[in-house]
């Protein structure tokens, strides 16, 4: 498919339903953190993901080659992979989902906050500042406001661990060595990277198994196959087709999704903090990313 200048209608359509995957991915490490310990969860998962994606790269014929000089970077990278997604997992067992989600979508920020200093040409100019101003409000109110009677403190900061863990991790693909090779085999050194990591870390967090039900290995392969392996494909074949300040601009829909969907399948309470939350981190998100497709087009 030719690369596209601008969102239309499809793209729209996909980046909709890529975000609702996202949100409702939430909603699955939730229902399955009750079957798995958390971090075992996650080391399985990226197991799973090496096998799902080798055989995405037989399929398509792409080498599974590792570039000269990229090797730190990419062992790198599956640390801060591994270090994201035990916070998020464990976030997950401790607090809501609608918490979780406000507090690990606002991503772009820290982001947004690391480029300033390493990319010399993603400065934070004064649309951006604004945004990270009212996401970072919204982050706040999140983590230190309960009047909704959820979650716990230590569930909110594992998600702000695991939201500057996905910043680290896409810094490190933009600026590292890494940025020379191809998407799949950075995905692939992520996943391989902290399947041991995170496999070894499960023996220090308790047994492994809980109360292991039929739902819970569907959760299982849902985020081996659909959200790890073909989602985050999905996502990296958009974002070679349709600029990525465009496809940026769609972020802000996963935390309202995600409140969305921990309020309709799990019952979760939705307090006046937690809304105001939400919609500060949101329109911070947008603002963001509004600079940047402003910047681009210039």
């Amino acid at each position: 498919m030719e690369k596209k200048p601008q969102i239309d209608l499809f793209g729209a359509g996909a980046l909709i339903g890529f975000a609702l995957l996202l949100a409702f991915n939430q909603v699955v490490i939730k229902v399955t953190n009750g079957g798995l310990q958390p971090v075992f969860f996650a080391g399985v998962r990226s197991a799973g993901a090496v096998l799902c994606i080798w055989l995405w790269l037989r399929w398509r014929g792409i080498p599974l080659q590792f570039v000269p000089g990229t090797r730190i970077a990419g062992f790198t990278i599956g640390f801060v992979f591994a270090f994201e997604f035990l916070c998020l997992f464990i976030a997950l067992d401790l607090t809501a989902v609608s918490r979780a989600s406000v507090i690990f979508y606002s991503m772009p920020v820290w982001l947004s906050l690391m480029a300033h200093f390493i990319m010399p040409d993603d400065k934070i100019t004064l649309a951006k500042a604004v945004g990270l101003g009212l996401a970072v409000s919204g982050v706040a109110l999140a983590i230190l406001t309960r009047s909704d009677g959820a979650g716990s403190l230590w569930g909110d900061l594992a998600a702000l661990g695991a939201a500057i863990g996905w910043a680290g991790a896409a810094m490190l693909a933009k600026a590292s060595p890494l940025a020379r090779v191809r998407p799949e085999i950075q995905l692939f050194w992520q996943v391989a990277v902290s399947a041991p990591i995170l496999l070894i870390a499960a023996l220090f967090f308790g047994p492994l198994i809980r109360d292991l039900q039929p739902i819970h290995i569907a959760g299982l392969l849902f985020q081996i196959v659909v959200v790890v392996s073909a989602g985050f494909i999905f996502w990296l074949w958009l974002l070679s087709i349709y600029p990525a300040s465009g496809v940026a601009s769609f972020s802000f829909l996963s935390p309202v999704l995600s409140v969305g969907l921990g309020w309709l399948l799990l019952g979760e309470q939705i307090g006046p903090s937690l809304i105001g939350a939400l919609v500060l981190v949101a329109a911070g998100i947008l603002l963001i990313n509004r600079s940047k497709s402003r910047k681009t087009s210039v």
